[in-house]
Parts: structure tokens; sequence; C-alpha cells
């Protein structure tokens, strides 16, 4: 039965492999396989230029095109799985992850043994747990001695975002001061691909010291991990360009004019001169030294005799991108929501805080190679003349206060060496030097619940607060709730060295 079930998968897979948890893919070749017998147990054998896998087969677990799980006997009678995957099938893609991941939970479990050698490795997992929010794309590990404790966490080489590993690093560490009531968990260690440690690094300056301890380490193909110093990291990838008001032509400033005249419509200066053109946040049209380009995903340069097109395409827009169109299934009613919260934010913001000065109001300035974060920026400053960096998200996100922390950054590195009076933004406010503050929106019931256990562990520095808006936000702006950082912060517990939380 079972060398009939490794034959059938055999006769259909287009790119077989082995999958051995802790090791790299073993492709399975002509010449290169074999099925024999042996004490009445079927076994396996597979081999390339430089490893040779012999396994005795148990049973067959589950199987389906393209996937065979087989029972095996290993060394000492001990009993492992064994994939057999075709590669070739697209299904088979989270089998491969699944791989990698159990690759690299034994390189983490190396790790930690070398790092932490007088420590106890207690629990060490890559299982997803929903409840808590933690992910199975990082192993994670709980270490102790005595009763104190270590939360580590780790992304391997191949982790498709490295950056998200402090994130749930966090939320693990939290996780088990609540469970591990008798032991102090006071650090978190976090293990992170060489060359991918710049963003954790620099995330790291800004946690709270008081709450925890966090060391960082770096690993890559061919080396051992090596600690490094998280206040080494000081140089940021970010610029500020130079603010320049527009001065469009006669004719380009007659266009602006009357597109802005069409309700719904809304202008936009941009650093670089240019004038943007959005309805609810979608840009339609914006102006490139004296010509007009226009168009939603694919811009054309506009003429006098288009202008009536163009007139015709905002005004469709503000149609069909508006609160109360009778068809919210189209795309370009749903296109882009943080853009058309942003919107409403922009259109409002003393509704999210009255001490905030209407304008100047700046989107995404500076700017730094971020991907895709799927946030929206915008920098406003307040009438003390403190800046504030307000972070709309419309949708639900793990990683929204690390991500708004990424540039909370920024905008700090960029105030300390007086950058933005000094290239035109803010023009007749006297800034302050103080740390900006944070403002994160979203609709109230899209902030994930993970997001206060991250912020707890954030510096006091760093002055953050959720204002989540009402559902119907596209209707109306309306602030339902607001948590300062005043109330998330955790303090040492004098009786018994652990964290708690004060409100």
């Amino acid at each position: 039965m079972v060398r009939d079930a490794i034959e059938e998968f055999l006769k259909t897979a287009a790119q077989p492999v082995l999958i051995e948890p802790g090791e790299d893919p073993l492709p399975i070749s002509a010449g290169k396989f074999a099925i024999g017998t042996r004490a009445d147990m079927c076994t396996l054998e597979c081999w390339d230029e430089t490893r040779n896998l012999v396994r005795r087969i148990r049973a067959v677990g589950k199987a389906r095109r393209g996937f065979l799980e087989l029972e095996v006997e290993r060394f000492g009678g001990r009993t492992g799985s064994l994939l057999m995957i075709d590669l070739a099938q697209a299904s088979n893609t989270p089998a491969a992850r699944h791989g990698a991941r159990l690759k690299y939970r034994e390189q983490f479990r190396m790790s930690l043994r070398r790092q932490f050698s007088g420590w106890k490795l207690v629990e060490l997992s890559t299982e997803p747990d929903l409840q808590h929010s933690l992910s199975p794309a990082y192993p994670r590990a709980l270490l102790r001695r005595g009763n104190q404790a270590i939360a580590a966490i780790g992304a391997g080489e191949d982790a498709i975002d490295p950056d998200g590993v402090l994130s749930f690093g966090l939320i693990w560490l939290d996780y088990l001061r609540q469970r591990e009531t008798r032991l102090s968990v006071g650090t978190l260690a976090v293990f992170v691909p060489i060359g991918a440690e710049n963003t954790t690094c620099h995330r790291v300056r800004y946690l709270n010291r008081e709450a925890a301890q966090y060391r960082v380490f770096v690993h890559g193909s061919g080396i051992l991990e090596e600690p490094v110093e998280p206040g080494d990291y000081t140089n940021f990838s970010t610029r500020l360009e130079p603010f320049c008001a527009p001065v469009p032509g006669p004719e380009l400033a007659g266009w602006i004019e009357r597109l802005e005249a069409i309700e719904g419509v809304e202008r936009r200066p941009r650093p670089d001169g240019s004038v943007s053109m959005a309805v609810r946040g979608l840009e339609f049209a914006r102006t490139s030294g004296s010509t007009l380009l226009f168009g939603i995903d694919q811009r054309h340069p506009a003429s006098s005799r288009q202008m009536s097109e163009v007139e015709a395409l905002a005004r469709g827009l503000t149609r069909l991108r508006n609160a109360s169109a009778a068809d919210r299934t189209n795309p370009l009613y749903l296109r882009h929501p943080e853009a058309w919260l942003e919107a409403r934010v922009r259109a409002s913001v003393c509704n999210i805080d009255a001490s905030i000065r209407d304008t100047p109001l700046y989107g995404q300035a500076p700017q730094f190679a971020a991907g895709s974060r799927g946030i929206l920026d915008l920098l406003a400053v307040d009438h003390d003349g403190r800046l504030v960096v307000i972070e709309v998200k419309a949708s639900e996100d793990i990683h929204l206060p690390l991500q708004a922390l990424d540039y909370w950054m920024r905008v700090k590195w960029h105030l300390e060496r007086g950058e933005f009076e000094g290239r035109g933004y803010f023009p007749g406010v006297s800034l302050r030097t103080d740390p900006p503050r944070l403002l994160l929106v979203a609709p109230a019931l899209e902030f994930h619940p993970a997001n206060e256990t991250v912020l707890r562990y954030f510096s006091t520095e760093v002055q953050v607060e959720r204002v989540g808006v009402g559902i119907q936000w596209r209707q109306e702006l309306r602030v339902m709730f607001r948590v300062p950082s005043a109330l998330l912060q955790l303090w040492p517990s004098q009786s018994s060295g652990r964290y708690d939380k004060r409100s």
C-alpha cells in the first residue's frame, strides 16, 4: 500500500521533492531515487551530490494530487514525518513554505543554544495561534533559567517580511508575561537575516527600556548569528525635498481653477511644485511643468480641446466616489479606501484634534523607501508649533504601530536638523524642537486587537494617540474614542519586578 502510494505520486508529479523538517527540499530524479523493502517495511532512498536520505516508511498520512505525507521511522525507533510534494502544483506553495519554516526553526534552535547556553529551551514553536495573534511565519521560543525567562523570535533568510518579526516578537513577549505568571520575562531576543536588520534596529531604539530589554542578532548563509547594537543604527533612508510653491502658467492655472470649481474635487500642492487634483483621495490629474496629465490608471497630456473630457472624468468620479453613491460595489467607489479616509481627515483635521492647524498639511513628506506600507502619512503642526504625524489606515493592520513609528522617526530626524524650515515647509511657523506627536487614525472597529499591545512597549518619548472614527466615516468623520499613550504605558512593578499596565 505504501509503495503503491509513492509510485502513484511519482507518476503524476512534474517536479517532485522530499521535504523533511529542518532540511532543504531534496529533488527526486531518475537514477537518484529507490524504493525497497527491509524487515517487511518499505524503505525509501534519495540522494544528490551532497546528501543521502534513507528512511523506513511506516504509513501513509494525508494524500492528494501532488502531495503525500509519510510517517517514517528515524534512528532509535523515533517517528517523524516526510513530505513528498510536486513543486509544479501551485497549491503546494504553502507546503514548500512550511518546509522552509521548519528548516529555519531548527537553525533557530541551534542559535538559541549557542547564544543562551546557560538557559533551558522550554518551548519552540512555529504553530499558528490566531487567538493570540501569533504568526507561523516566525519561530518563537521561551528560555528559562531559574525564575528568569527570555522570549525569543526569529525571521529566516527566506522570510517574506523580515521587518514584521518585531511586531510578533512584542506580542509573544506580552503573551508570555501573561501566561507565565511565576516567571519574570524581562528580555526579548530578535533574530533577523543579515542585511535586513536596519528596520528592526531603528525600531528597537524607540522601545521602552523600562518595560523590557531587547537584544538583536543577525544571521546569514554560512555564518553563525552575531549580536548587533541597535544604538549603532542612526542613519536613515529618507529624503526631504525642498517645497516649491506651484507657479502654473496662465492657461494651466485656468484649467486648475475650472477643475477645482467642481464640487468634490480637491487641489493639493506637492513639494516638487506640481499640483494634484483628486476626488476623495483618488487622483485623476496632475500638473507636470506646463502640462496637465489626466487619467486614472494611465495618464495622458491634456490640451484645451480635451478639458471638457477631463471635467467629465472629474464629475463622473464625484458621482461614483460618493458617500451616497447608488452603487457601492463599483471598483472606483472601493478603490484606495485609505486615500478616501485621508481626504476626510484633510478636510476636517480639527475634528481629529482641535489643536492642529488646518494648513499647511503635507502628505508623505519626508519620503522614504518602505515598500507597500498601505498607510498614508500626513504631517501637520499644532498651534504651539509642535509637529504632528498623522497615520491613516482604513483596515485592520497588525503592523500599524511600528510602521507608523518608521515615519515618526524620520520626521524627528529631519526636525532635529532644522530641515523643515530650511526647505520651505510650514512657512511663518516657528517649529518646536520637541519630538513630534503621533496620531493613528482608523475606523474604531478596524484597529487590530494587538495594536494596543505593541504600543505599550513604545518609548515614552513617542507620544502616540489612537483615534478611532465612526464606521460611517465616508458620510461623517466622527471621533468615537481617543486613547493617549499615557493609558498604554507599562511600568515596572515594585513588588514583583514584572511589568504592569497603568491607567
